[in-house]
C-alpha cells in the first residue's frame, strides 16, 4: 500500500506471502494480519507502508532498521529481546486433519501416530516435530512443499492425515472448493504459541503504546472477531480432541519406538498406494513403494 509525500516518515511494515494472513491483491497487501495492521496505525494515527518481502530478508531488516514491524511473527523466548511487541492478534494451532469418511482415525494418545502415514511442508515446524518423535520422512512423513499439495495427497488417499495450521486449512479448502463437512481435525499437534506484531528495538515506547492501545480497542468493538471470521474462521479448540502438545508438556520428550509402529511388512507390495500400505516399518524392511508417491 503506498502513501502519499505527506505520509513518508512513520511505520515500514514487512511480511511475507502467507494467504489468509497476508498476500497480494492488486496492488495492495490484504489478508488478515495486514488489515488488522491498518485498522490498528489508523485509529492510533500513525502513518503505515506495508511491503512483502522474503522472510529472512525482511527479519533481518527489522532487526537493523529503525521504525520498521516484522509480522505475523511467533514469539517465543529465542526472539523476545530481539524486538518489541505488539499483541496477540492470534493462536497458532497446528491440528492433525482427516477425511471425514476415514473413521477409522481415532486418536486419544500421541503414540498412535507411527500408524499411519503424515502429511507434512518439507522443513517446516511440523515436520521437525514429528521426525523427533520417530516418525520418518519418505515412510511415516511424506513431505511436500506446500499446504495445497498435502491437501491434494489427503483427498486422493495417498496419506492418512496431513498437519496444518487451521487458517491454512480454511484458507485451502476455501481456494480447492472443497467443503467444509470433507475435513475434520483428529487432535491438536500444536497450540501453545500466538502471533504478534514484532516492532524494531528502537521503537519508543509511545508507539508501542498507541499500537498496543488500538489493537485492544478494535477487539472490544468487534472488529478483530470480524476480520477473523473473514479470513480465519473460528480459532476455538474443540475440547473433545486430543492435545497431543499437552501430553508432550506433561510427559516430557517422546521418541516412539519400533512397537509403537506396524510390525508387519507390507501385505500388498507393488500394489496400488495409499493407506492400504500402512504397514512399512517392520523388521523385515520397508514397504517397496517409493517414498512420497
Amino acid at each position: 500500500m503506498l502513501l502519499p509525500p505527506s505520509y513518508a516518515a512513520g511505520l515500514t511494515a514487512y511480511t511475507e506471502e502467507l494467504p489468509p494472513l497476508n498476500y497480494l491483491q492488486g496492488q495492495q497487501v490484504s489478508g488478515f494480519a495486514s488489515d488488522l495492521l491498518t485498522a490498528m496505525a489508523s485509529k492510533a494515527g500513525l502513518a503505515l507502508r506495508l511491503q512483502l518481502l522474503p522472510w529472512s530478508r525482511a527479519y533481518a531488516t527489522v532487526q537493523t532498521t529503525p521504525d520498521t514491524m516484522l509480522f505475523s511473527t511467533v514469539r517465543t523466548p529465542e526472539r523476545e529481546n530481539q524486538f518489541r511487541w505488539v499483541g496477540p492478534i492470534g493462536k497458532r494451532h497446528i491440528y492433525l486433519y482427516r477425511l471425514s469418511k476415514r473413521e477409522d482415525i481415532r486418536l486419544t494418545d500421541i503414540r498412535q501416530l507411527g500408524q499411519w502415514r503424515i502429511g507434512t511442508i518439507f522443513a517446516s515446524a511440523s515436520q521437525k516435530q514429528l521426525e523427533q518423535l520417530g516418525l520418518r520422512p519418505g515412510i511415516e512423513q511424506d513431505n511436500a512443499p506446500d499446504d495445497a499439495s498435502n491437501l491434494a495427497k489427503l483427498s486422493m488417499g495417498r496419506v492418512d492425515m496431513v498437519a496444518m495450521l487451521d487458517w491454512a486449512m480454511h484458507w485451502q479448502l476455501r481456494q480447492s472448493g472443497m467443503p467444509d463437512q470433507q475435513i475434520r481435525p483428529v487432535a491438536l499437534l500444536d497450540g501453545q504459541a500466538q502471533y504478534w506484531f514484532a516492532l524494531n528495538w528502537q521503537t519508543p515506547d509511545a508507539t508501542i503504546r498507541q499500537l498496543q492501545n488500538a489493537l485492544d480497542a478494535l477487539a472490544r468493538n468487534g472488529e478483530l472477531k470480524r476480520l477473523r471470521q473473514k479470513y480465519i474462521g473460528t480459532e476455538d479448540f474443540p475440547g473433545e480432541l486430543a492435545d497431543f502438545g499437552a501430553q508432550l508438556r506433561q510427559d516430557g520428550p517422546l521418541l516412539l519406538r519400533d512397537s509403537d509402529k506396524p510390525s508387519a511388512p507390507c501385505p500388498e507390495p507393488g500394489l496400488g498406494s495409499g493407506w492400504r500400505h500402512r504397514h512399512r516399518a517392520g523388521p523385515e524392511g520397508i514397504c517397496p513403494l517409493k517414498p512420497g508417491y
